[in-house]
């Protein structure tokens, strides 16, 4: 019998609040601004114990958590200008933003690159492209004078876009393999159904039968 589970339920749930939130971004400058403080929040802090327990250098554990820790202030400042309106009509704050979005992918890749190429870290192919890419977008947005919270909005519309696809899709396998349950449920049960009503008649036949042979006369 296939495995099931209710997850396709959470899967549907978060996939349509991840596209509500990703169109309403697009039209709320306030809310580019709390949601990327949160995401930068959240991926410095997650990377805390897996990074620093898989570090062999003590050198590497200190710069990896330097790096940690900026982000998360820079995060928590995001978070906090956002949630009290500072952001609107101040160009002082949209600078702020600009470059600590700057900051954050530059220095991500800086620690990379350096952890890689002067303290002998090993890496993978598709790990060193990501950085290039971080350093590559840290330094547009550095030097980008027209750079806005539009240009982030685009991309949280298009990941949340895509998010929420992988989400509905992941979700429809889900409920795909509940009713495929429900189906081979529901078939056994018709069969043990089947069963029982055809043991029946063949008790019912097995009864007559012994009942007739009772009541055939006896000839000696």
């Amino acid at each position: 019998m296939k495995k099931y589970s209710y997850g396709w339920i959470l899967k549907f749930v978060l996939a349509a609040i991840l596209l509500g939130i990703g169109i309403y971004m697009f039209f709320a400058e306030q809310v580019v601004y709390l949601i990327t403080g949160v995401v930068i929040v959240i991926f410095s802090l997650f990377r805390v114990v897996p990074l620093l327990k898989t570090l062999n250098k003590e050198v590497l554990r200190t710069l990896n958590l330097i790096e940690i820790i900026a982000d998360v202030l820079i995060g928590g400042v995001l978070i906090y200008v956002a949630a009290t309106n500072k952001f609107e009509n101040s160009d002082l704050w949209a600078n702020v933003y600009r470059f600590a979005l700057a900051f954050f992918f530059y220095a991500r890749a800086l620690v990379y690159f350096n952890s890689v190429v002067f303290f002998d870290e090993k890496t993978e192919i598709p790990k060193f492209w990501a950085h290039i890419i971080s350093i590559t977008v840290g330094t547009i947005i550095a030097v980008w004078k027209d750079f806005s919270y539009d240009t982030v909005a685009m991309i949280l519309l298009i990941v949340s876009f895509l998010g929420s696809a992988y989400l509905g899709f992941d979700g429809f396998k889900g409920y795909k393999n509940y009713r495929n349950f429900q189906l081979e449920l529901n078939e056994g049960k018709r069969k043990a159904d089947g069963e029982r009503t055809q043991r029946e008649i063949e008790d019912s036949l097995d009864i007559t039968i012994d009942k007739e042979d009772d009541d055939r006369p006896i000839v000696n």
